[in-house]
């Protein structure tokens, strides 16, 4: 008799710095999602906002969200305060415990189906490293503008990994470049990085791309 299929897990990091106009949009269609993550750990990297109150709520309501908080720095940290807090966040957990891995901005509003069409084509094509769907910036009259990424990289707000390629790339750098490095690495090493234009997977990104660096 054939063994169960194992059914792919899932972690996302989420860090986050005064993103109380925005967060609420993501927290809901993450928690929405067709295949919701096995655990969400959000790094709250010292917000002095509403931050912390409105994770609290969420992490009251889902057992599977986990928050990890940072004492206020004081001041912003483009790149490398990103993935420190990123990082607070990964060293949380025991990330082996996870077929795949996400860094996800917390301005972003994602399709429902977002992560459960991404773990099929990565199920589907071993060689997928790293990938995401395309960034879409509303405008003011409702339609959406791409923020142009090439088919052969990950968005930096949507980082969704598979864990073998993120230990064998040696994870990200603390650098404002982190994001493109990466794919490159993954490359180098014969992984495919890869994102898609395609209706399942677009999401909107709040903010323009670069602003929310606040951390």
């Amino acid at each position: 008799m054939a063994g169960k299929k194992h059914k792919p897990r899932y972690l996302i990091i989420s860090p986050c710095r005064n993103e109380a106009e925005y967060m609420r949009q993501t927290l809901d269609t993450v928690t929405q999602q067709t295949v919701v993550p096995d655990k969400w750990v959000i790094v709250d990297d010292g917000s002095t906002d509403a931050t912390p109150e409105i994770l609290k709520e969420y992490a009251d309501k889902f057992p599977w969200i986990q928050v990890v908080t940072r004492d206020n720095r004081g001041h912003r940290s483009v790149g490398p305060g990103v993935i420190n807090a990123f990082y607070a966040g990964l060293e949380s957990v025991n990330k082996d415990d996870y077929d795949y891995l996400c860094k996800l901005d917390l301005d972003l509003r994602l399709p429902a189906g977002y992560f459960g069409e991404l773990i099929r084509r990565c199920e589907e094509n071993p060689r997928i490293g790293t990938c995401s769907g395309k960034a879409y910036m509303e405008l003011e009259d409702g339609s959406l503008k791409s923020e142009k990424i090439d088919d052969e990289m990950s968005v930096g707000a949507s980082k969704f990994y598979r864990l073998t390629c993120f230990n064998e790339i040696g994870g990200f750098i603390r650098e404002v470049t982190w994001d493109g490095i990466d794919c490159h690495r993954c490359r180098m090493l014969g992984w495919i990085a890869k994102s898609w234009d395609h209706e399942d997977l677009n999401f909107v990104h709040l903010r323009p791309m670069g602003s929310s660096e606040l951390l």
